[in-house]
């Protein structure tokens, strides 16, 4: 089996012949690619060959929808020229608006959102290094930064429209073949996209203290926002979405998680799963404090998993945690791909990791990313051991 017959079995709760083994190297590839250092092996190849080359299926997001953004001037000005205006614009990467960054280059990008009840900034940093690893841009300014900011944000979201991607992703999908796979990702569950993106980590807590009922109509006011998304995917025809999360236990710590993303997760989830879809969501920290309430979540994956030595949560944590679900995606930290980690330990890391991954359902990927620093051929001899290893599922698994 292939790739993607490996992973449609899964979504089926189905048997294959062999672990899935799903990555995204699209970063060691750009940094490698800017600098010209990628091994002779693959210079002539494509970053699918590529993958196609190490037996590892490419893991491809791409969001399924943008949103115009009725009676809004956006301009975009990188070191203080303007390369971006645009009135009514259409966006995929709203509230983040990664759309107009340019990640080539080093320098601070500006983003301006005008309106008639007032305007939001954003400010974007690219440093010499980041180019060079081929890292994305660093949110240095979110949009809200006091208190007659949320009249706008709300003004922006209420009259937002929603534009279908749904042809754009399916292309792009069948274009993968067997080789990797599209993952639609959705808006950030609300108290994530507070935390991330409106407010910032820090901002967030103050306001949640001194500013709670303006929290409060922001949060419902996201809400909304996915309430009325989530059934417009019933025609987007892809098995599995994501909301990209980012969870970590320490900043939405059990309590937060609790209250604003447990009953969250279950309502989205539920909707989801009424069209036939599986969900994820991207939990790339330290998801230890979690365990247990990830698992009453609804979801059904936890892609990007990233245990010890990323986090301080072990694989063997979260296996014993989610036996019943969500389902693993990731698993295999990306230190263990350093040429400064002996083969020795590399291989004792695999043997655990696949003695486990042989028994029940799991998806296997480097986490967080396949960085410039980590050795290619190591991602192959990952593939030679996962051919190596037939797997033992049960005939079934439930949704």
């Amino acid at each position: 089996m292939g790739v993607r017959q490996r992973l449609e079995r899964v979504w089926r709760g189905e048997v294959p012949d062999r672990i899935p083994f799903i990555s995204r190297l699209e970063m060691w590839h750009r940094a490698h690619t800017r600098t010209g250092t990628l091994p002779t092996a693959y210079r002539q190849l494509s970053l699918l060959e590529i993958h196609r080359r190490t037996g590892n299926g490419q893991q491809l997001f791409m969001a399924p929808y943008a949103l115009r953004l009725r009676g809004v001037d956006l301009t975009v000005e990188f070191e203080g020229a303007p390369t971006v205006q645009q009135h009514d614009p259409v966006v995929e990467n709203f509230p983040g608006l990664w759309d107009f960054i340019a990640t080539d280059r080093a320098g601070v990008t500006r983003t301006v959102l005008t309106t008639p009840v007032g305007r939001l900034t954003l400010r974007h940093e690219v440093t010499p290094s980041m180019v060079e690893m081929g890292a994305d841009p660093y949110l240095r300014e979110h949009l809200i930064k006091d208190g007659a900011d949320y009249a706008t944000v709300e003004w922006i979201l209420e009259r937002a429209d929603f534009v279908p991607r749904f042809a754009e992703v399916a292309a792009r999908d069948a274009a993968l073949g067997d080789d990797g796979v599209v993952v639609p990702l959705l808006h950030r569950i609300p108290f994530q996209q507070a935390l991330l993106e409106y407010l910032g980590e820090t901002s967030l807590f103050y306001a949640l203290h001194d500013a709670p009922a303006q929290v409060d109509r922001l949060l419902s006011l996201l809400d909304a926002q996915l309430a009325d998304i989530l059934p417009r995917l019933a025609d987007l025809p892809m098995p599995y979405v994501e909301f990209p999360d980012n969870l970590h236990g320490l900043m939405t710590n059990p309590r937060l998680f609790r209250r604003h993303a447990l009953p969250a997760y279950q309502r989205y989830t539920a909707v989801l799963h009424a069209q036939g879809k599986r969900v994820g969501s991207h939990t790339d920290g330290d998801v230890r404090p979690l365990l247990a309430l990830l698992a009453e979540s609804g979801l059904d994956v936890c892609e990007s998993f990233s245990p010890q030595p990323l986090t301080a949560c072990t694989f063997d944590e979260a296996w014993e945690a989610w036996q019943g679900g969500p389902l693993i995606w990731g698993g295999l930290p990306s230190p263990y791909l350093e040429e400064r980690t002996s083969a020795e330990e590399f291989e004792g890391f695999l043997d655990g990791v696949l003695e486990r991954a042989a028994q029940r359902p799991i998806i296997l990927g480097i986490v967080d990313l396949f960085m410039r620093h980590n050795d290619i051929e190591r991602v192959r001899r990952i593939a030679e051991r996962i051919e190596a290893t037939p797997v033992r599922w049960p005939a079934a698994r439930g949704s």
